[in-house]
């Protein structure tokens, strides 16, 4: 996120649909990031809506809050060090300071994210049948968890 926030510290004098424009359409950003990411660039403290991960699920579909309960529980057996935030209004894993693994409940489906590009790349043969975004993966809200992958993804975002 420091790359992010240096980015905007370069363009901080531009008009909100300037920078938004910045992210989504030269760095990929969906609309919901790239404001999450201009609205804390700009200091913005009334954009948090969830403290805990039971607020984020409130009201959830029952299914979806099932599998992103699971998803964590999963990552958390294998790595149980990290810490479960919550960051633009999504829960995310991190490590000391930095974040790990982030996930986002939608209407018809959940996005998964390692948060190191790389990762994505490295594990293309075990995402086979999933959507694979730049920097999400694209999961069912009754999604099986395979524990093994959510598992290892992570342990590659935690290599120096």
């Amino acid at each position: 996120m420091e790359h992010w926030f240096a980015l905007m510290a370069t363009v901080a004098d531009r008009k909100y649909e300037e920078q938004m424009a910045l992210l989504q359409e030269q760095h990929g950003f969906s609309r919901a990031h790239a404001n999450a990411v201009v609205m804390y660039s700009r200091g913005s403290t009334t954009s948090k809506r969830y403290g805990t991960l039971d607020d984020y699920l409130h009201g959830a579909d029952p299914a979806g809050a099932q599998t992103l309960r699971a998803i964590f529980a999963a990552i958390a057996e294998r790595h149980p060090d990290l810490e479960l935030a919550m960051a633009w209004n999504q829960p995310m894993l991190k490590s000391g300071d930095a974040y790990v693994f982030g996930a986002m409940l939608g209407a018809r489906h959940i996005l998964i994210a390692p948060f190191r590009p790389a990762v994505i790349a490295a594990f293309a043969p075990r995402l086979e049948g999933y959507t694979v975004n730049k920097k999400t993966i694209r999961v069912p809200l009754d999604w099986d968890v395979d524990k093994a992958l959510l598992q290892d993804m992570v342990g590659a975002c935690l290599m120096p």
